[in-house]
């Protein structure tokens, strides 16, 4: 696990100190090792390629697993972010086709197998990787991620020059970027809380999606998709009605399962597993004992009774048998590590700042590497939306059957009686708004559109259908699926993408933890794509396709308790220890960054109706984040 920058300069050369200064920026991801290199090309035209590597050490542990890292025979050069946890099986077969190995780094048999199989090498890792080779036969710069999007990656062109890297600050760092505010980001980001791939809050600078990989050469960029979890030409596999399909499918999740997780376990520092209680954690702990593995598990403890799930994280250490450490923590502890953890956001979000804890305290107690149950919902069907939205789906198509003539005066009506709340708010949205989406995007929305109007001095013409093209092409995507499965498919792209997976990223790679998230493995997702969505769903179990790959081992009151998250008290801090200094940052928007692109009077309309109790602390907390990141950041409109 690493951090790694890079840049090619045409007809240039790179400014003086530029790769080590923006390679030092990363230290946080990379504590163990640093390494930068320049290469130099005269022909066919003058190139200077730049590549940045700060080491997080986890597989070979020795000096040859130092980055940038060459490949000898081909003169390719790589800076990668990740692991590969397939790598022995990928090197076992090309040392069969002659190749030699110099280390036991995962990152050498990346190197190899592009060699071997070009472009196509992406096609034979199962892990979570960023990267880039420089490749000196053809003069190209080959970047790429990872199927799911665990790991992140940002690209930019300024002038002669073309960036990459795995946070945006280091591109801003590097004085060739302009920190101007994306009005397209802004839109996402209030309407969200989060940024959506490919774009990001700074014009100008983009993220490689999920699934592709990019090549810069003179002739330009190209971006290509490799991996999607769904093929939008195919449909479901087998048939709802067949019990027997049904059984092979739970015994062949069960092993995908069992590999999955045995393959995370690969590493040559000691292995933690996060454990919540809940059903996601719980089931990878499981997975281990069943394999023989007594893994270590760790759970974040509140002091305060009132939080804490202790009872059962404790009751799943107990049935399995793990060694198991308790991490206290103090409502007073988190509430210290709200300023830091702000000042860790690459991009703003409106989550993340539990993540932050965890992993701190995490790796304080000498925890480096831990596998999480992130994803679970998504790929499982274990949230709320996927019973809500196709309701949502139904109600929309007998509206839009309503005679034209009659939805003005019906949808007044909704209006008057629901708008008072959010929620209302959001109903009212789907029986006004002919442009929605799909409902899907409607239980995700932050403000609605109607608010994000209101909350900006101007929209330009366009801008909202530029930022929903990314949503469009998400939904374009499961035209073939069903309603089950057309949400899993969008909370994995979106929220789970956009949200959950970057904030895990950024949070813990800011105290150089790593998070493995083994329940998103690509391949046991698209194969849970590939099913009828009615087999994730039962009245009486939830995530009835994971729970039952345990066959019984789960402890029933971890199957049956209710479903909650490490949920933080935000109402009350915003309406008690930081009331105070996010009255006054949201004051400050009047004559700060935002000041061009946001009314201030609205928005402190919507801190208004947070202490008035007619808005959810979400919103209030979206734009107390927008503004602190903005300062943090020096940004400009």
């Amino acid at each position: 696990m690493c951090g790694i920058f890079g840049v090619v300069a045409r007809n240039a050369s790179l400014p003086s100190g530029l790769l080590e200064s923006a390679t030092s920026t990363l230290a946080h991801r990379g504590p163990d090792d640093s390494g930068t290199v320049i290469l130099r090309e005269t022909a066919p035209e003058p190139l200077e390629i730049g590549l940045g590597n700060r080491r997080l050490a986890i597989l070979d542990l020795s000096p040859l697993g130092h980055q940038p890292m060459q490949d000898r025979e081909t003169g390719n050069w790589i800076a990668y972010n990740g692991e590969i946890y397939n790598f022995h099986e990928i090197r076992e077969r090309l040392e069969r086709k002659g190749m030699r190995f110099c280390s036991h780094s995962d990152t050498e048999v990346l190197l190899k197998a592009y060699a071997c199989w070009g472009e196509r090498c992406l096609e034979e890792l199962r892990g979570m990787f960023a990267f880039g080779i420089w490749d000196a036969q053809r003069h190209r710069l080959f970047l790429a991620r990872d199927p799911m999007g665990i790991k992140p990656m940002y690209y930019c062109a300024s002038g002669e020059y073309f960036l990459f890297a795995s946070e945006i600050r280091t591109l801003l760092g590097t004085g060739l970027v302009p920190r101007r505010l994306d009005p397209i980001g802004l839109i996402n980001y209030l309407s969200f809380g989060s940024l959506c791939d490919p774009g990001t809050m700074i014009e100008g600078i983009s993220a490689l999606r999920a699934g592709h990989y990019l090549t810069w050469q003179t002739e330009g960029v190209q971006g290509t998709c490799y991996w999607d979890l769904v093929d939008p030409t195919s449909a479901d596999s087998h048939p709802a009605g067949e019990i027997d399909a049904r059984q092979n499918f739970q015994e062949e999740v069960s092993s995908l399962l069992d590999e999955a997780v045995r393959m995370q376990m690969v590493s040559d520092v000691p292995v933690g597993v996060f454990l919540s209680g809940g059903i996601d954690s719980s089931s990878i702990v499981g997975i281990l004992a069943r394999n023989g593995i007594r893994p270590k598990t760790f759970s974040i403890v509140f002091r305060e009774a009132d939080y804490s799930e202790a009872e059962y994280s404790r009751a799943v250490a107990h049935a399995f048998g793990t060694e198991h450490q308790e991490i206290l923590v103090s409502q007073h502890d988190v509430l210290e590590a709200v300023l830091p953890a702000l000042h860790a956001m690459d991009q703003p979000t409106i989550d993340g700042i539990n993540t932050y804890l965890i992993s701190r305290q995490t790796r304080a107690a000498g925890i480096k590497v831990a596998l999480s149950g992130l994803g679970g919902d998504e790929v499982f069907a274990g949230y709320a939306t996927f019973k809500s939205v196709p309701r949502m789906e139904r109600f929309a198509r007998v509206w839009g059957r309503v005679p034209s003539a009659l939805r003005g005066p019906l949808a007044a009506g909704f209006a008057m009686f629901l708008s008072e709340t959010d929620q209302g708010r959001k109903l009212t949205e789907l029986v006004r708004d002919g442009n929605l989406l799909h409902p899907y995007f409607l239980s995700r929305m932050l403000f609605t559109r109607k608010q994000v109007e209101a909350l900006m001095m101007a929209i330009e013409e366009g801008r909202i259908g530029q930022a929903n093209r990314p949503l469009r092409e998400s939904l374009d995507r499961t035209r073939t699926l069903d309603p089950v499965n057309r949400v899993s498919y969008l909370e994995s792209r979106c929220y789970m993408l956009n949200t959950l997976l970057r904030d895990s990223d950024v949070m813990s790679m800011a105290h150089g933890l790593e998070l493995r998230v083994p329940l998103i493995d690509h391949r046991l997702a698209e194969r849970l794509l590939a099913v009828p969505g009615a087999w994730k769903l039962d009245d009486n179990t939830p995530k009835p396709l994971l729970v039952g790959s345990l066959s019984g081992a789960l402890p029933d009151r971890i199957v049956r308790r209710r479903k909650r998250g490490f949920t933080l008290p935000f109402e009350h801090w915003l309406r008690g220890e930081l009331q105070a200094e996010v009255e006054q940052s949201l004051r400050r928007v009047a004559d700060g960054p935002l000041a061009s692109v946001l009314r201030p009077e609205v928005v402190m309309q919507v801190w208004g109706d947070f202490q008035q109790r007619r808005t959810s602390w979400s919103r209030v907390w979206s734009l107390y984040v927008l503004q602190r990141w903005c300062e943090e950041n020096a940004l400009r409109a």
